[in-house]
């Protein structure tokens, strides 16, 4: 069955990555397009991991569990279809918000109001989800199921930012779980993942943050 270890590493990054977004906007000085956009990218990258996540659940999970989970699915996966339309919409306010913003840097206090109320709903969703949802999925997806949640999800990513979507990952990520979800990907993938995804996770959060080593907000 599902092994759903690596959920929780995707709500790890998630947690961190949002939570430290509002600081990143309100630390840009008004009038600095060179800095709105770097983090206005950084923003658009991982809210596109954050939609893909969310599709593939919406496509892939939901709809296994109301088939086989019986009354305890029933009773949650309402709730996660509606948790997951209000962070739709408080994610659509923030992606408009930094196609304004990033030009001129101006509005960044608007700006960062919305993005803490996607993060308090974020988070939210998360703690949720992790509690009624994955136990779950641990007992009625396969693992050849979860792993067609994965795929779909990183669709949503562009070849060329899945190394940094990974690095992402895997900076709070436990090794053994990095391990077993490298070890379904192609051989070239397998070898190289586990160097080049660290490496341009430090270089994007040198850029971003200011640090190789941005604070673990995981939990």
């Amino acid at each position: 069955m599902a092994d759903i270890r690596d959920m929780y590493m995707a709500h790890r990054m998630f947690r961190r990555e949002f939570r430290l977004l509002p600081q990143l906007v309100r630390d840009v000085d008004p009038g600095d397009g060179r800095r709105a956009a770097v983090v206005a990218d950084h923003a658009a990258k991982i809210s596109a991991i954050l939609h893909g996540h969310h599709e593939a659940e919406d496509t892939i999970v939901w709809p296994r569990l109301l088939e086989r989970g019986g009354d305890r699915s029933a009773a949650i996966v309402p709730t996660m279809r509606q948790q997951h339309e209000g962070l739709d919409e408080a994610l659509d306010a923030v992606d408009d918000g930094f196609r304004t913003w990033r030009s001129a840097a101006l509005g960044g206090q608007n700006l960062a109001a919305d993005i803490e109320v996607l993060v308090s709903r974020l988070i939210e969703h998360m703690a949720l989800e992790e509690k009624e949802v994955l136990p779950l999925a641990e007992e009625h997806i396969t693992a050849a199921e979860w792993a067609l949640f994965g795929e779909h999800a990183m669709r949503s990513i562009p070849k060329k930012d899945l190394p940094l979507g990974f690095g992402l990952v895997m900076y709070e990520g436990d090794p053994e779980v990095i391990k077993e979800v490298l070890s379904h990907a192609p051989l070239a993938a397998r070898l190289l993942m586990p160097l080049i995804g660290p490496r341009l996770f430090a270089s994007h959060s040198r850029r971003v943050h200011g640090t190789a080593t941005p604070p673990r907000l995981g939990d």
